[in-house]
């Protein structure tokens, strides 16, 4: 009878443990000056000082202000993914009788409402100075939330039924850079699909940015089913410019 192999993995040091756990604290403190602030308040000053450290001991852990900009904006982008697969998960295990679609934008609207500074850092105005790092974890943190509204959007149709999308008919220019997009960028979508994606993503943000800056307020208690209501049009609008199988 072969032996049984037992494979372990090596425990992580004590030294990159501690390490990680400052981050952390460091992370949290300047959510926490966030949600109360701002984002345009973060100060790595106060930041430190509220963790009872110098700056120049927090710089040992961020090199600078960009770098916790960077851990922050990635982290809220995950948590924001995080709800977006929950909604849908959820969806598919009990469906209701709205699509899948409908459950993650609400949770888009959920997570935008609760957390409305944290939003601001995702979408607001941009932070002065500061410039995501190309190709880095904030990207790759959107094409992941980005990945969930894309399947729920598309859910059901064929890579040919999305290339035949009646959508208004593309410039030259448009189409070609389209179709130059790293698969990354668009998943494998066709030039239709990724018009017709990128409008739906448009009408979903659109909705939620205008109930978080306060300008829907007009509408009290039925900010929901107003923002409700327009997903299930546009979805349906969507669909009926997809054709039938």
């Amino acid at each position: 009878m072969p032996a049984t192999r037992h494979t372990t993995t090596a425990p992580v040091p004590l030294r990159e443990r501690r390490r990680a756990a400052a981050a952390q604290e460091i992370l949290d403190a300047a959510e926490r000056q966030i949600g109360e602030q701002g984002p345009a308040a973060l100060s790595l000053r106060a930041v430190a000082r509220s963790l009872g450290m110098t700056v120049q001991a927090l710089y040992h852990y961020f090199p600078n202000r960009d770098a916790l900009v960077t851990a922050l904006i990635a982290k809220a982008y995950g948590e924001l993914s995080d709800a977006l697969q929950a909604a849908a998960d959820a969806e598919r295990a009990a469906p209701s009788s709205a699509p899948r679609l409908v459950a993650v934008a609400e949770a888009y609207r959920d997570w935008g409402v609760a957390r409305p500074e944290h939003f601001q850092l995702l979408y607001g105005t941009p932070l002065r100075y500061y410039a995501a790092p190309a190709e880095g974890p904030t990207t790759q943190a959107v094409r992941r939330m980005g990945a969930v509204f894309q399947r729920e959007l598309f859910a059901g149709f064929s890579p040919a039924q999305l290339a035949a999308a009646d959508v208004p008919p593309l410039s030259p220019p448009y189409r070609e850079h389209l179709e130059q997009l790293p698969l990354h960028a668009q998943g494998d979508l066709p030039p239709a699909a990724v018009a017709l994606f990128l409008s739906a993503w448009g009408h979903v943000h659109g909705l939620v940015v205008l109930e978080v800056f306060g300008h829907t307020a007009y509408l009290g208690a039925h900010q929901a089913e107003v923002f409700r209501t327009s997903v299930r049009m546009m979805l349906e609008d969507v669909h009926r410019r997809i054709p039938a199988a």
